[in-house]
C-alpha cells in the first residue's frame, strides 16, 4: 500500500501548488489565472510513435478578472478544494455528488457556482488537465460498470476478492482501480467484451478456466476504470489483451476507443489507451468460415456513416489489414453479432471459435 500513499501525497501536493499558485498571484495584485492545454479539435492529434491519441501543444489561460473566464475559473477552483478535501479525509465522490458539493450561491449575488452537472465534470476535466491527475486521483469516480472473473486474486480497501469465486455475476468492477492491489494473477491473456450477454455465457462456460484467461466485458463502450484495470493487466502483469466484438462499425470503434484513446479523453490517453491490444473479434472472413451469412444485418444509414468515419481514422488508414477489413464490409453492407454463434451451440464460442482465434493468432493489430 506504499505506492498508494506516495499516490496520496503527490496528488495532494500538486493540489496544494496549484492554489498556493493562486494565492501568489492575488498577494501580488495579479489577475489570478493558470495554464491548461487546449481541448479543442485543432489541438488533438495522433502520435504515430505512442500510437495514441494526445493532446498537442497548444495553451491557453483562465483568468478570474475576465467575465468570459470568471465562471470556469471559480468552478476549477472550487472542484481543486474539494478534490484536496476529499484526498485528506480518505474519501471518494460520484460525479452527481460533486456537483451538489460545490453547488453554492456566490456571496452577495444571486448567482449559483454551477448550474448543472455538466458544468462540474467538465470542470472536474479541466482540473485533470491542469494538474495531470485522473479523476480517479482526485478521488471522484464514475459509476461502477461491467463484471470480471478469472483466476486473479486482488485486495481493495482490505478486502480480499477472487474473481473465480464471484458466481454467475462475475465481480463489479469499480470506477476507481488506481488501489487495487493484485496478489495472485494466473493467467496467460485478457479478453475484453463489448456485451454482457457474451460476458455471461462465457462466465458459464467457465471459458477463463478452460482458456486460462481473464474475461472482462461492460455494456458497449469501455468505462475509464476497465480501460485501466486492461492497461494494468498488461503494463504489470504482462498480459496481452485482446478485444472481442460483433462485426460492426460500432465494435470496431470500441477496439479503437480501447487501444488509441478518444478525442474525448485525448488528454488520459496515456493513463488508459493500450496500444498493444489486439482485435480478436468477428471478421469478414470468419463470416464465410463459421457459416454466419444467414445471419447477416444490413445496414442502416448511420452504420454506414459511422464506416466511412473510421475508414479515416489516421491509426486505420495506413493499416492495410483494416483497410481490407472495412472494404469487405462495405462490399456487404451488413454486419454480424456475436450471439449469431448461439445458433451453432451456446457453447460453441468457449469450445471452438475462441480456441481457434488462439491457436492460428488471428489477431488484427
Amino acid at each position: 500500500m506504499a505506492e498508494t500513499k506516495s499516490s496520496k501525497k503527490k496528488s495532494i501536493e500538486v493540489l496544494t501548488d496549484l492554489g498556493e499558485g493562486i494565492y501568489s498571484q492575488i498577494i501580488k495584485g495579479e489577475n489570478p489565472y493558470f495554464t491548461l492545454p487546449t481541448r479543442g479539435i485543432s489541438n488533438i492529434k495522433y502520435s504515430e510513435e505512442k500510437r495514441m491519441v494526445t493532446l498537442g501543444e497548444g495553451l491557453s489561460r483562465r483568468y478570474f478578472l475576465n467575465v468570459g473566464h470568471v465562471r470556469k475559473f471559480i468552478q476549477t477552483v472550487a472542484m481543486a478544494a474539494l478534490s484536496k478535501e476529499l484526498i485528506e479525509s480518505g474519501k471518494h465522490t460520484s460525479l452527481r455528488s460533486a456537483f451538489y458539493q460545490i453547488r453554492r450561491t456566490i456571496p452577495g449575488t444571486k448567482i449559483d457556482v454551477v448550474d448543472d452537472q455538466i458544468e462540474t465534470n467538465k470542470a472536474i476535466e479541466d482540473l485533470e488537465v491542469i494538474t495531470d491527475l485522473t479523476r480517479e486521483q482526485l478521488n471522484i469516480n464514475a459509476n461502477k460498470a461491467g463484471a470480471v472473473a478469472g483466476e486473479v486474486i486482488v485486495e481493495d480497501r482490505n478486502d480480499i476478492i477472487d474473481w473465480s469465486k464471484m458466481g454467475s455475476g462475475g465481480w463489479a468492477i469499480p470506477s476507481n482501480v488506481e488501489d487495487l492491489a493484485f496478489k495472485k494473477v494466473d493467467a496467460k491473456f485478457v479478453i475484453y467484451m463489448e456485451k454482457q450477454t457474451i460476458w455471461d455465457r462465457l462466465n458459464e462456460d467457465k471459458a477463463w478456466k478452460k482458456l486460462g484467461c481473464v474475461i472482462i466485458a461492460s455494456q458497449g463502450q469501455a468505462t475509464r476504470g476497465i480501460r485501466r484495470l486492461l492497461q494494468r493487466l498488461y503494463q504489470e502483469h504482462d498480459l496481452p489483451v485482446y478485444i472481442l466484438t460483433d462485426f460492426d462499425p460500432w465494435g470496431f470503434y470500441i477496439y479503437s476507443a480501447i487501444k488509441f484513446g478518444s478525442i474525448a479523453l485525448a488528454h488520459a490517453a496515456e493513463k488508459l489507451a493500450l496500444p498493444e491490444a489486439r482485435f480478436m473479434g468477428l471478421l469478414a472472413d470468419d463470416i464465410e468460415r463459421y457459416g454466419l451469412k444467414r445471419h447477416l444485418i444490413k445496414f442502416k444509414e448511420v452504420d454506414q456513416s459511422r464506416l466511412q468515419q473510421m475508414k479515416k481514422y489516421d491509426w486505420f488508414k495506413n493499416n492495410k489489414d483494416w483497410t481490407a477489413e472495412f472494404e469487405k464490409m462495405e462490399k456487404l453492407n451488413a454486419k454480424v453479432e456475436l450471439d449469431a454463434f448461439t445458433a451453432k451451440g451456446l457453447s460453441f464460442m468457449t469450445e471452438q471459435y475462441l480456441p481457434d482465434k488462439i491457436k492460428e493468432k488471428k489477431f488484427l493489430d
